[in-house]
């Protein structure tokens, strides 16, 4: 059997794309058995679901020829009857205070967020779900230090620009850190594959390298400016969008938009300056 890698420059590529991940996953104790076990499922599901002929699922000898997956195995997992990994939308905390963000009905004159009554609050929340007291989302947000809230003029403030977890290890925590680099992935892979004039997603970047500190200082205080209102206009429209297609039948789709702003420091022959991409 030939020991030769396949597809060299995309094995290059991803063994520099899965660097930060193998990193986590050594930080969190998930040795090379266990992701190996899970590569094995996640291969198994990607050929049943993505590589059908026709409505025919594939049998275990194809779904074994196409992903390199003992056939033994394939049976074994199929056997387990494990869901497809499919992404999952935000949890109630983020929907509401995108909600609060976006939503005319609580922007004060100024367009901003408006401060609100507890009643008004609750309603919020309620539009929202009715499946979790308003009190126990209140006592969230107030912890992760999202909302403030005095009592003694029956007052509560947004303090933030977005939903953001507060422990790093949470499962929440997590729920993002999958969704958003799996959407962000999935965006990219599908470029990779398009055809000639198929349509592509968004997914552009600005990089440079051979900055200052303090050059690196404030283009990040101008990214975060500059994203964040994007961020918050994207949210203002959609929900808009999403209120007026509420019950129509091919209001089916959904969408991520993201950004996001990185910097290390990096040896010169790093990496040639760039022009940029706009």
């Amino acid at each position: 059997m030939s020991t030769t890698p396949q597809h060299p420059p995309l094995l290059a590529a991803l063994k520099a794309l899965l660097r930060p991940l193998v990193r986590l996953l050594v930080a969190r104790g998930v040795t090379l058995a266990g992701m190996v076990a899970a590569l094995k499922e996640l291969y198994v599901e990607v050929a049943v679901r993505d590589f059908r002929l026709g409505e025919r699922a594939p049998s275990d000898s194809r779904v074994s020829l196409l992903t390199g997956v003992h056939r033994k195995d394939v049976r074994a997992i199929r056997d387990q009857a494990r869901p497809v990994s499919l992404p999952r939308g935000g949890g109630l905390g983020a929907t509401v205070v995108g909600r609060w963000l976006g939503d005319p009905a609580f922007a004060g004159a100024d367009g901003r967020p408006a401060a609100l009554s507890r009643a008004r609050f609750d309603a919020l929340v309620a539009g929202v779900s009715t499946d979790m007291r308003p009190r126990t989302v209140l006592d969230e947000l107030l912890r992760l230090g999202l909302v403030a809230w005095d009592e003694a003029v029956d007052e509560l403030r947004l303090l933030a620009d977005a939903y953001v977890p507060g422990d790093p290890a949470a499962e929440e925590s997590l729920r993002f850190f999958r969704d958003n680099l799996r959407d962000h992935l999935a965006a990219a892979t599908a470029n990779l594959l398009a055809g000639p004039g198929e349509r592509r997603f968004l997914e552009r970047a600005v990089f440079y390298n051979r900055l200052r500190p303090e050059d690196l200082d404030q283009l990040e205080q101008e990214a975060r400016t500059l994203g964040l209102a994007a961020l918050r206009h994207l949210n203002s429209l959609a929900l808009e969008r999403q209120q007026a297609a509420r019950g129509m039948p091919d209001a089916t789709e959904r969408f991520r938009f993201g950004l996001f702003f990185f910097r290390e420091a990096a040896p010169d022959e790093a990496q040639p300056d760039p022009a940029g991409e706009p």
